[in-house]
Formats: structure tokens, sequence, C-alpha cells
């Protein structure tokens, strides 16, 4: 656009329009007053008014995970900043994409410990991948340029730009610049073409490769050539939590591997010879004892983050790029080569090995709901099975954290892209019910475009939901549909198995005294449901898909059952609890 002058607010909404921000999530206070009443006079994008600063991040992180864009944030100083790093730290431990917008006192007043005064900057710098304190009107253009660019390039992550109240209310040119470029941040794409070549001959001499799908397969949008790359190779994949339903479907798919993994794809980890990453970071969660983690294998890492590149495992093949630029080029490398006898031979007697492993320990739970003496006792990996045979492919399941979160993983079946968002990194409670309002509105505006009907459906347990529960006011208010559905067992369940298993079954402080859940979604306008068995449960899922209203369902669900496999903490992979 030509330039302009204007006021640093403005400066802010011409740049949100420019960049195609479509919605914004936010809550105002005295020192973002100057950008709310410019946001009054726009008509570019959507203002959601979330009813807690840390709900905003949660559901810009949302929006941001459904739809692919970078999420976009506005809060205030002092508290409203403290109240929003929670939201932006789960966004960075995930690498998802955010500008978050923080108002600041005037810069006279920066030092003086003045009312709402606080360091963003310095909180802040742990846990977003990039932060700005704008000192001046002149360089606010192009610090909001950067701030896109950096957020949404190489590995994503949030930034954050803390805009002072004086220079928000002062006069300058705005010119908008069209590209940016960075002398000190240049994210490699392309990979090595020598590593490349040395992957693809170490794949083809394989006996037993095996591919560790991560989260960055989701964030890359790479999908269709991850199952391009299994299907020319027939080599078996796992995924991470973060990586679920990318390879779902895939006739030599193991699951999910890790603690709370199958016992297939954490037996096949453990015996592999060749372990390739595909956007993944060797978490714990995922790795158990480094030491034992896939140690008759060579690995095998791509990534768009260097730093991440032998961090925690010894690598015999790192490639640092984009990940679809480098599975081209590997696909390239393999499609026209075939392995050797030998080693045909041999990877048919590794899959004949880990279909025994398949079938020998599936994942499954006792559902014992049909006798009379359980008659009132639903088992919650049911419950998310119901409703992925219900829902299927039309909804995109979110989750907050604990035990629903592993068995939604676990039981959903997954087919789509996006299909699944939770906090994986920094385990967040209280994610999933403004995570699942950022995600009905990506829906809102791709079912627009594709003419058909999606839900957002958020599992939750009777701890996490009460951490947010305020956000059902915000999706009465602004008319935003989610699905709620809180597997009630009356305990913080995660942490109850925890101290079962490893605490002598000591429960300190674990039993939740609840509210009545039906009563308080009413309260709110919501639609409020309650099911304590097989048919009520399908009757008030049906009736909260039909209804235009956000819903909550309490799901009341066996308090004893726990999550299986499980790998204790420090303890190998192939070292499970299996009942």
């Amino acid at each position: 656009m030509a330039k302009q002058q204007m006021n640093g607010s403005r400066m802010l909404i011409e740049a949100l329009h420019l960049e195609g921000v479509s919605v914004i999530f936010g809550y105002p206070g005295g020192a973002v007053l100057n950008v709310y009443d410019e946001i009054y006079k726009q008509d570019y994008f959507r203002h959601i008014l979330t009813r807690h600063e840390q709900a905003a991040v949660h559901a810009a992180d949302g929006y941001a995970r459904a739809s692919g864009k970078v999420g976009v944030a506005i809060i205030t100083s002092g508290p409203g900043f403290t109240n929003a790093v929670t939201g932006i730290a789960t966004a960075f431990t995930d690498s998802i994409p955010l500008v978050v917008i923080s108002g600041q006192v005037p810069l006279t007043q920066i030092g003086t410990d003045s009312f709402q005064e606080i360091d963003a900057v310095g909180i802040s710098r742990p846990c977003t991948k990039h932060n700005y304190l704008v000192k001046s009107i002149d360089e606010l253009p192009r610090i909001l340029k950067e701030a896109f660019y950096i957020a949404r390039s190489g590995r994503p992550g949030p930034v954050l730009i803390d805009l002072p109240k004086d220079i928000s209310a002062q006069v300058g040119e705005f010119d908008y610049p069209n590209s940016i470029s960075l002398a000190s941040y240049k994210p490699t794409t392309k990979g090595n073409a020598k590593q490349i070549k040395k992957l693809a001959n170490a794949i083809l001499e394989s006996h037993n490769p095996l591919f560790y799908i991560g989260g960055g397969a989701v964030i890359a949008n790479s999908h269709d050539l991850v199952k391009k790359l299994l299907e020319i190779t027939q080599i078996p994949s796992v995924e991470t939590l973060m990586a679920r339903g990318v390879a779902q479907g895939d006739s030599n798919f193991l699951g999910m591997l890790g603690m709370h993994g199958t016992y297939a794809a954490n037996m096949a980890t453990s015996e592999c010879d060749l372990l390739i990453s595909l956007g993944a970071r060797f978490d714990d969660r995922v790795t158990g004892k480094v030491s034992e983690f896939a140690k008759f294998a060579k690995i095998a890492h791509i990534d768009i983050d260097p730093s991440s590149i032998g961090k925690i495992i010894n690598v015999n093949y790192p490639i640092v790029g984009d990940l679809n630029l480098v599975l081209q080029e590997l696909i390239k490398e393999l499609q026209d080569r075939a392995p050797t006898q030998e080693v045909v031979e041999a990877r048919r007697a590794w899959l004949t090995k880990l279909k025994k492993w398949s079938s020998s320990h599936p994942l499954s739970y006792n559902d014992s709901q049909d006798s009379d003496v359980s008659k009132a006792v639903l088992k919650p990996q049911w419950v998310i099975e119901e409703t992925g045979k219900i829902l299927g492919d039309k909804a995109i399941v979110v989750t907050d954290v604990g035990q629903h979160q592993m068995w939604a993983a676990q039981f959903y079946p997954f087919s789509t892209k996006r299909q699944f968002i939770t906090s994986g990194g920094l385990g967040t409670m209280g994610f999933g019910m403004p995570a699942t309002m950022g995600v009905s509105v990506a829906l809102q505006e791709m079912c627009e475009s594709e003419n058909k009907q999606r839900y957002a459906i958020n599992f939750s347990g009777d701890g996490g939901i009460l951490m947010n529960i305020q956000e059902l006011m915000t999706c009465v208010e602004s008319d935003i549909k989610t699905i709620n559905i809180i597997l009630n067992n009356g305990y913080l369940g995660m942490v109850k198995q925890w101290q079962e298993f490893f605490y002598e079954r000591r429960l300190s402080h674990v039993k939740l005294t609840q509210p009545n859940f039906k009563l308080l979604a009413e309260s709110f306008g919501a639609l409020g449901l309650e099911a304590h068995d097989k048919e009520s449960f399908r009757e008030a899922l049906n009736q909260a898909i039909e209804s235009p209203k956000v819903s909550l369902i309490n799901v009341y669900v066996d308090k004893d059952e726990i999550v299986l496999p499980m790998v204790p903490g420090g303890n190998p992979l192939y070292k499970m609890i299996l009942e």
C-alpha cells in the first residue's frame, strides 16, 4: 500500500490486514486502549473477546494448529501479560506460529515500577521464538513484518511484540515492507544432497528399518509426502503424540510410541537397525532411557531446526531442511530403486515379527458394560471410540492433559490432516476448552469454503475442565460451537495412576469435589448434558451435534481405569507395564 501517516495502533491494524489475518483473540486493558479504539473502527477482521488472557492465547494457538495460519492474540500489560505466559509457553514448546501483541506502559515510565508495568521481554525470552519492545514509531512497520515472518518460517513459534502505550498513539509514516531479509536468521530449507543420497542408500540396505514420525510432519503439512514414502518403501512407521494421524491407515503402521505407546511401536523402536526421524525431536516421553533408545540402530534425523539434531541422540545421518523438500528429494532417490533379495527376505521376517507383536499386545480395555454388575460404569476408552464411530473425520479432536489425552491418542480413529490437537510439550491443563474455540473458528472459515460441516470436539477431565471453564461464556457470546466431553472419574486421574504405581497407593490430594457440571453449563447459556451409560451417551452426543449451541457433556466413567501400556520414567521403551 502507499505510504500513509497514521498512529501506531492503526499501523498494527493495517499490518494484520496485509498479513491476511481474519480473526484475533484478545482482552482489553489500559495499555492497549488505543489499539482497541482502532479495532472498534475497523472491519478487516473479527475480534473475539475471551474471558482470560491465557485463554486468548490458547484460542489463537488452536486456530493456528487447525488452519495452518499464524494465530494472533492481543493482551494488556502487567497481569494481562503474565496471565498469557502459559499460553505462549504452550505454543513455544509445540512450535506453533503466533504473534502476540502485549500492551506496555509508556516508554518514559519503563523502569519506574509504574502501574501494571512488567518486563514482558525479559519474562518471555525463554518461551518465545523472538520478542520485541517497540522503542520508536518508525520501527513499528518493520517489526510487525518481521514478527509474522519469524513466526511462520523455519521452525515456527510464538513472537511477542511489546507495544508501549505512547508508541501506539504516536503518528508516523506507515510503509509496510513487501518482504523481509534478516542477516542473522536464514533458515535452511533445502537438505544436503549428499546426505540425502547416503540416507537413501542406508534405507535400501537396512534389514529392520523404521520411520519415526514427529509433529514436524503436521506443521510442515507433509502428510501426503510421508504416505507416499511409506508406500514406495513399505517400511513400517511409528508416530509421536504430536504426529497422530499422519500415518494412520498405512498397512505397516504400528501406532504411537513412547511412554503410552503401543507394544509393537516401542518394541520395533528398540530393535530396529535404522531409525529415520521425520520432524521429531526425541522428547523424553518418547525415548525413555536415552542410552537404551534404538540402541541397535543407526539414526537419521531430518529437521528444519539444526539445534534439535544431535541434542538428545547421536545421529548418523543429519539432514537440516524443510521436511517437504527433503522428502521430495528422498522419494526421487528411492522410487526407481529396489533393495536386494537378501534385504527383501530380511524385511519380510521383520514385518512378521512386528505383526506378532501387534497381535500379541494390541491396545485394548475390558468393556464389561453389558454385564449387570457394571451396567452403570462407562469405560473412557469406549466413549472416545464411540465418538469416533459417530463423527469420524468430521471432527477435529482437541484434548486437555491427562489420562483422557492418552486415551484419545490411542483410541480415536484419526484419518484426516491436523485432526488431533493437544498440548504435548508443556502438558498444559486448561488448554482444551479455549483451544477448541480457536479450532471451531478455523473450521467455520474452512467449512465455508469447503461447503461441509465439521465439529470441534474437546475431551477433558473433570480437573482440567475447570481451569478455563469461563470460556463457555465466550462461546455463548460469540456463537462458537464446540462440543466438550468431560471424562469424569472424580480424580486427577493421571496423578492418581502414578501414585498407585509408584507411591504405594498413597492418594495425596487427587480426589475432586465437583460442581453440577450440567447446571453450570446451563448457567452460562450453554447446553448442559449428562451420561451414565452407553445409551445416554449416544443420546447426549447426538443432541450436542444437532444443537447450534456450545455444549458440555459430563460423562461418568470408571474411576479405576488406567492408561496402558506405560513405560515408567527412566526406563527403556521395552520395559512396559502392560497390565
